[in-house]
């Protein structure tokens, strides 16, 4: 389903990195952190009185700092390997500009200056590196140099790839010490900071979250979820581990340690806090991500659905704030296409009521990305025939009639996307809907196939979107059916009468004059 700006990976919102959790990442903040490993080119050249170099690209190359910096060493090795893996990239660029002196000059500082401290092969291929690119400066024949360009590329690329895997393996050790620390802790400071550390790593991408689980981290993070004496660490906890399964490594293992049993349990307490049920929700929402293949095989959630989704919708209920609502109509969202069983179960619930009535409520109900998760939910369940007589009953045409007019407030890609879903979706549940003769009725004489027209025609108020053109193609031509007597003439022989895609490529390419 999604990820807010910043956050989750998870189905439908901007994420993130994916998380639900609306965290924001101070581009300046890590700006101003990376200062500390880097200085100008030309600060440097001054302080060791060398000549600046008179290449115009010079000024961007990084140097770094002479001596270690204070703080977290694991943060500290991810800052250096990046500074590494930057140079390595950059030598590749001037490689393939042929630009021999700049190759040359890189290649040895970064041998001199940061391989000191890697393994002798990483050394042997950082002077191998060096001694070819000093050769091929003594060099003037064009065929000679391309031969030697190829030797270096290769050099070049073993010595990244030599590099990557030793980054690995020292980050999977300073892994290792941290999961150890949470395991074998019984201190609630400890373990909080330790966990904490463990949370900004899952940040830093895919990759340190497969080495995280692979090392065990699912495994220590539920043992604090199934100790009452680490309450208050819960909700951390379980951020971390919703971070953690937007990898397939993370997923497997919280099967293995009976995870979704762990959280039915929480989600199922009603001791527990909000913040703690919301984080278990949104752990839920990520392992059951349409998006993730590999959820799909989460055989061990089918035994806990029913609980799981009972206390989902009463968290929508109960919700207190537009985030926590967000959460746990994520994860029901997800559900829906995770098992067909799951809209049944949401419809003896009476969902529809509930989440009709949140819509109504700006507290728990204020951004597209919350309505997405609404309209999803509602787009899955229409395919019951129960659904419709529930949607009339609770106005609820009307609610999907305004979500076909969604507009970004701030005009963010991420927003705007969400846009573009919500009216796709609501259109499609309009469609699905009007098979009902009486939603058809009440959606015509509430203006719909007005507003439909409107987004065929319009391409600015669709954003351009094809998935909404196609959408409200559908559910138009499904009115008409029952309803022809709301169209008129052009409208009926362009929209509905052609085929589907012709109306399609005519509408595509409309200019807003046609409007």
């Amino acid at each position: 389903m999604m990820a807010l700006p910043g956050g989750r990976h998870l189905d439908s919102i901007p994420l993130p990195g994916q998380r639900l959790h609306l965290m924001q990442v101070d581009s300046v903040q890590r700006w101003m952190e990376d200062l500390k490993l880097m200085t100008e080119c030309e600060c440097m050249c001054v302080l060791q009185a060398k000549p600046i170099s008179l290449e115009e690209d010079a000024q961007g190359d990084l140097i770094l700092a002479g001596g270690p910096s204070p703080g977290d060493p694991l943060q500290l090795l991810l800052k250096r390997g990046w500074v590494i893996s930057t140079e390595l990239r950059r030598i590749g660029q001037k490689l393939a500009q042929d630009r021999w002196a700049r190759v040359h000059s890189m290649s040895s500082r970064n041998s001199s200056q940061e391989m000191g401290q890697v393994e002798k092969l990483l050394m042997e291929k950082c002077s191998e590196l060096s001694a070819v690119t000093e050769r091929c400066l003594q060099v003037e024949n064009e065929h000679v140099l391309k031969s030697m360009k190829a030797c270096v590329s290769e050099t070049l690329s073993t010595l990244g790839q030599h590099f990557g895997h030793l980054l690995e393996l020292a980050l999977t050790r300073e892994v290792q010490a941290l999961v150890r620390k949470i395991d074998a802790s019984d201190n609630i400071y400890t373990t909080e900071s330790t966990t904490g550390n463990l949370f900004s790593l899952t940040q830093e991408g895919a990759p340190l979250c497969r080495i995280i689980a692979k090392e065990g981290g699912v495994v220590a993070l539920f043992k604090v979820c199934r100790q009452d004496n680490f309450r208050c660490l819960y909700p951390q906890a379980l951020r971390t581990l919703a971070s953690i399964c937007c990898v397939e490594e993370g997923v497997h293992q919280l099967e293995k340690v009976d995870g979704v049993l762990c959280l039915a349990d929480i989600l199922t307490d009603d001791s527990h806090s909000e913040a703690t049920r919301a984080e278990a929700a949104a752990v839920v929402a990520q392992v059951t991500s349409p998006h993730l293949p590999f959820t799909q095989h989460l055989s061990s959630f089918l035994e806990s659905m029913e609980e799981i989704v009972t206390a989902l919708v009463k968290l929508c209920q109960e919700a207190s704030s537009g985030e926590v609502f967000l959460l746990a109509s994520a994860a029901l969202a997800n559900i829906t296409f995770f098992d067909t069983m799951a809209c049944e179960m949401l419809l003896q619930l009476n969902a529809i009521r509930v989440l009709l009535e949140a819509c109504r409520d700006k507290q728990r109900v204020d951004t597209p990305y919350t309505r997405d998760q609404i309209v999803t939910i509602l787009a899955n369940m229409s395919v019951l025939e129960q659904c419709a007589s529930d949607i009339v009953q609770e106005n609820g045409v009307q609610l999907i009639m305004g979500m076909l007019s969604e507009k970004p407030r701030s005009g963010t890609p991420a927003e705007v996307a969400a846009c573009e879903r919500v009216q796709q979706k609501a259109a499609v549940t309009l469609a699905r809907l009007s098979r009902d003769p009486d939603v058809a009725r009440e959606a015509v004489r509430l203006s719909c196939m007005s507003r439909l027209i409107e987004l065929c025609r319009s391409p600015s108020e669709r954003n351009s979107s094809d998935a909404v053109l196609v959408a409200c193609l559908a559910a138009l031509r499904r009115l008409a059916g029952v309803c022809p007597e709301g169209l008129q003439d052009s409208d009926f022989q362009q929209l509905v009468q052609p085929r589907l895609v012709d109306s399609f490529l005519l509408c595509s390419n409309m200019e807003e004059s046609f409007v």
